[in-house]
């Protein structure tokens, strides 16, 4: 139909825009943007629109054009999807998830603004946009009816991989607030080796900062464990079942190369670039996961 042809197109428009605003607010905070605009909010600077650009100016307020913009196609979306698919189990739930957590993202970022907020707070930023951008990312797979083209009804998924599947989940979103953490922090340079935070001292981080950082090492670490073990067991058990076996071994790609990213972030002291490629992986990676719950909730054991 060509109703729903356009519904695909707005779908993909507002997926690329939730994760231009994801790394957009990442370019914010790498970049020491987010008082670009001042304590003034929706303004810049006490003006609509600001007649004085600087770099930092130029971040900050592009990210709040980026994020409005893709909010009105994210409440159009919701409300069209709710419409047009909202005989599909899911499309209610990922519908209200897009909307309440692009929202309160934006309050957050509005709050940080106006009146500051805490690291530990301020780390919840990139978790709960992540959240909203994989709302959005399945409700575009359920209207391009990707479920159906895998015939994921006819998936058979044993307990083990269920249970590694929702777990590997909840626990990436811890990586990923440690890793928000040692942005806000400020921590990044506070081990300047990789993977130790000195090679060749076995000895426990010694301050704050060293421990937000290799709290982090240690958390990203693990997943990349888990993720490669997961991947054997796919590899070992779902040959017959492509979306399982490449989606668990796409998975382990994704994870591998936030790792050296992140270990390439460290080592190059910061490059901008790799920074946002780190961020780029982790977006994917959640997306993927995410896909995947979705998908163990729709099979037989």
């Amino acid at each position: 139909m060509q109703y729903n042809r356009y519904l695909k197109w707005f779908g993909v428009a507002s997926t690329i825009g939730m994760l231009l605003i994801l790394l957009g607010g990442a370019l914010v905070t790498k970049t020491d943007s987010g008082m670009g605009c001042g304590r003034h909010w929706p303004g810049c600077n006490g003006q609509l629109i600001p007649d004085e650009i600087t770099p930092e100016v130029l971040i900050e307020f592009s990210h709040r054009l980026v994020t409005g913009t893709v909010g009105i196609l994210i409440v159009v979306l919701a409300i069209w999807s709710w419409k047009a698919i909202g005989h599909k189990r899911e499309t209610k739930l990922l519908s209200i998830l897009a909307l309440f957590f692009l929202i309160l993202q934006a309050f957050i970022g509005a709050a940080q603004v106006l009146w500051g907020q805490g690291d530990f707070i301020l780390a919840l930023h990139f978790g709960i946009s992540l959240i909203s951008f994989a709302s959005v990312f399945l409700l575009t797979l359920l209207i391009f009816e990707v479920d159906q083209k895998f015939d994921a009804d006819k998936l058979k998924i044993g307990k083990t991989l269920r249970f590694h599947t929702i777990g590997v989940t909840i626990y990436s979103y811890i990586v990923v607030y440690t890793g928000a953490l040692v942005r806000h922090t400020e921590s990044e340079l506070s081990c300047t080796d990789w993977p130790m935070c000195r090679n060749g001292d076995f000895s426990l981080p010694s301050n704050f900062w060293e421990w937000v950082q290799m709290s982090h090492r240690t958390a990203a670490a693990l997943i990349f464990i888990w993720l490669g073990i997961i991947a054997i067991h796919a590899i070992r058990h779902y040959k017959d079942q492509r979306v399982v076996y490449w989606g668990w071994i796409s998975a382990f790609i994704l994870v591998s190369l936030q790792v050296l990213a992140g270990a390439a972030v460290i080592l190059t002291r910061l490059n901008l670039y790799l920074a946002l490629a780190h961020s780029l992986f982790v977006i994917l990676l959640f997306g993927l996961l995410t896909y995947m719950v979705l998908l163990v909730s729709r099979t037989k054991q």
